[in-house]
Formats: structure tokens, C-alpha cells, sequence
């Protein structure tokens, strides 16, 4: 089992930058792939970029490329996902998600990740 928590989501300006954090907690000896999503009021589920064990292998959703950053600290079990540029419709709640993987430069698919956080709330107000 991995437990994830989620920190650093708010209410901020369209064009500032929050910084979301992901502790893992657990099983951490394994390798795991992790990931951001969010959810807007209303709509499905989104992957918003996913990143591999060995932080090598990053993968973005088009609405977000260019503008977010996924990063990880594996001694610290922490992924990181930083929003620059925020605009309203980045407004959603935020979870982080783990799967354990047994390769290192494996970003899994959406439907993959086993593990998830509870979410943090992001809101951009224009």
C-alpha cells in the first residue's frame, strides 16, 4: 500500500503559480510512477502529467504543456507538480495518484495508477 497526501493548493489570480506536493508514504521501498489528475465541478476526470521512478520519463496533457512542470525527490518520496501561468480554467481539485512499477522509465497510462490521494483545491479566479 501507498499512502499519498496532498499540500499546496488555493485561490489565486489568473497568471500566478502555485506549487502542488505529493507525499508518499508506505510501500516506498518499491518503484512507483506517480501522477497528477484534477477534476473540475462537472467534468471527467483529467490526467495532467504523469512522471516515471526515475524522473527521466515525463508526460503532459496538452492543455497544460508548456505551463506545468511534474517533478520528483525520491529520498524524500515527495512529487511535485508546478503550475505557472494558471488561468480559470485550471480550477479543479488536484489528487496525486501511484502505481507500482518494476521498471524505472515507465509513465503509466490513466486508467493504471492504483493509489490516490485525497485531493487539494486549486482555484484561479480571473
Amino acid at each position: 500500500q501507498v499512502q499519498l497526501v496532498e499540500s499546496g493548493g488555493g485561490l489565486v489570480q489568473a497568471g500566478a503559480s502555485l506549487r502542488l506536493s505529493c507525499a508518499a508514504s508506505g510501500r516506498t521501498t518499491s518503484m512507483y510512477a506517480m501522477a497528477w489528475f484534477r477534476q473540475a465541478p462537472g467534468k471527467e476526470r483529467e490526467l495532467v502529467a504523469g512522471i516515471s521512478w526515475s524522473g527521466g520519463m515525463t508526460s503532459y496533457a496538452g492543455s497544460v504543456k508548456g505551463r506545468f512542470t511534474i517533478s520528483r525527490d525520491n529520498p524524500k518520496n515527495t512529487v511535485y507538480l508546478q503550475m505557472n501561468s494558471l488561468k480559470p480554467e485550471d480550477t479543479a481539485v488536484y489528487y496525486c495518484a501511484a502505481r507500482i512499477t518494476d521498471y524505472s522509465d515507465y509513465v503509466p497510462g490513466e486508467f493504471e495508477y492504483a493509489y490516490w490521494g485525497q485531493g487539494t483545491q486549486v482555484t484561479v479566479s480571473s
